[in-house]
């Protein structure tokens, strides 16, 4: 199994979208292994971004991501980057197709709704930084569901 890290941005919980947006990766089958309503701190979200640091928009992107409270979720499954990813859409709501998060909510170059790690690597510092308490273990129901327990999950039924 594969863990990311995926924020809801301010912009998605001030125009109410994050049931809708969590919906969309409950539905595809996706655990949950960790959720919080959380105020990024400057330092925090310097941290996060510290790639970015040099760039134009960095001073504008840390005033934004700590602007206004953010959903912190942690989310497993086979394959969860590249799902996640491809459930988010394109970077620029403008860019991104029909049917992904950003294609049918956002409109907008500079709020685009949500934050998903783009590799294990970059998974497994952002869930350190968000979640240093852990994630929680549990068995998911819907595994047995979701995937083929025999083939995907290597359990006999």
């Amino acid at each position: 199994m594969e863990r990311t890290l995926i924020l809801f941005k301010p912009d998605a919980l001030q125009r109410g979208l994050a049931g809708r947006i969590l919906t969309r990766f409950e539905e595809k089958g996706l655990k949950i292994a960790g959720m919080k309503l959380m105020q990024i701190t400057p330092e925090l979200a310097a941290k996060h971004y510290e790639a970015h640091k040099e760039r134009p928009f960095y001073p504008g992107l840390v005033r934004f991501m700590t602007s206004s409270p953010v959903v912190a979720l942690a989310l497993e499954g086979i394959g969860a980057i590249a799902m996640c990813r491809k459930l988010m859409g394109a970077t620029f709501g403008c860019d991104a197709e029909p049917g992904t998060i950003r294609g049918d909510f956002g409109v907008s170059r500079s709020f685009n709704l949500i934050h998903g790690s783009d590799s294990p690597e970059a998974a497994e510092k952002e869930l350190g930084l968000f979640f240093p308490e852990g994630l929680v273990e549990y068995e998911a129901a819907a595994y047995e569901w979701a995937y083929d327990p025999v083939e995907e999950l290597g359990r006999e039924v």
